[in-house]
């Protein structure tokens, strides 16, 4: 059987909390010495059923003081292996009890997954901890939020230390867009990607009131003077392709286009400008 499907079987053990293999002490020896005497994947498995509670009961406590995204499961998965290393590796003759023996390792295991995952060095969080702490205590002694000069001084960094630290802060903490949470008015579950801005996307109501003047603009022009419009600012041309396209002098062209421009500025209420033939309108883009 694979780890993945052996952790997946021992979860679903785990998840009655009552679960026992031994009803008592005396058979739970019996089986302990067995397996020390000649171990079996058997009786090993008895012995990590009977003490997946105490899987269960460590990553439960280790997922209050973790994110949101982490799931008890995945946490129970890499202390099932853990356990396993502790039956393996326990001494009868030592005279420990085996919870007080593996709970450590568990934790171990455990842990040691989380920093496995972790893509930020250990350095760089604890920095990042640090400086979340220094915040937190100065917001409770001014009552106030802290300026980064007054950070900068409590933690006795320089302004370039202390800004990447700050750049190293900033880097700690991932979201994830599938993460749900529900809105304040509504039963309804809302994805943190729904709510993510598109710093690309556009306005759309400006996108409607540029579409209006658009169109109040060419509704005042003739067909050749809307093809001029469309072909310098549009697809860029320059007067003298322009007049070539509609079988005009380079001159008209320019002559046309600044009639045009000057108009569109009149009939918008728009100061006219010294150079506005060679400068691009908001307007029109």
């Amino acid at each position: 059987m694979s780890r993945r499907k052996y952790a997946s079987r021992m979860r679903r053990i785990s998840r009655d909390p009552n679960v026992r293999t031994f009803p008592d002490e005396k058979s739970l020896m019996a089986a302990w010495r067995a397996f020390k005497a000649k171990p079996s994947d058997k009786l090993r498995n008895r012995l990590v059923e009977h003490y997946l509670y105490l899987v269960r009961f460590t990553a439960e406590r280790l997922r209050a003081k973790l994110p949101d995204e982490v799931d008890v499961e995945d946490l129970m998965s890499a202390g099932v292996f853990g356990l396993v290393d502790a039956i393996d590796a326990f001494d009868l003759d030592r005279g420990v009890k085996f919870e007080t023996y593996c709970a450590p390792r568990i934790r171990g295991a455990i842990l040691d997954e989380l920093r496995s995952m972790d893509w930020v060095p250990r350095l760089v969080r604890h920095r990042a901890a640090r400086l979340d702490e220094t915040r937190r205590a100065l917001e409770a002694e001014l009552g106030r939020t802290p300026t980064e000069e007054e950070v900068a001084r409590r933690l006795r960094l320089a302004p370039e230390q202390f800004e990447k630290l700050r750049r190293d802060a900033s880097a700690v903490s991932l979201i994830s867009l599938s993460q749900k949470f529900g809105e304040p008015d509504s039963d309804r579950e809302v994805s943190e990607i729904d709510v993510v801005p598109d710093a690309q996307g556009r306005d759309p109501a400006a996108e409607a009131q540029r579409a209006d003047i658009r169109e109040l603009i060419t509704n005042e022009l003739s067909r050749a003077e809307q093809l001029i419009i469309v072909l310098y600012y549009y697809e860029q041309m320059t007067m003298k392709e322009i007049g070539a396209t509609l079988d005009l002098s380079e001159s008209r062209v320019s002559q046309m286009h600044s009639a045009i421009i000057a108009r569109l500025r009149e009939h918008l209420g728009i100061e006219p400008r010294p150079e506005h033939t060679t400068q691009n309108t908001d307007v029109l883009a």
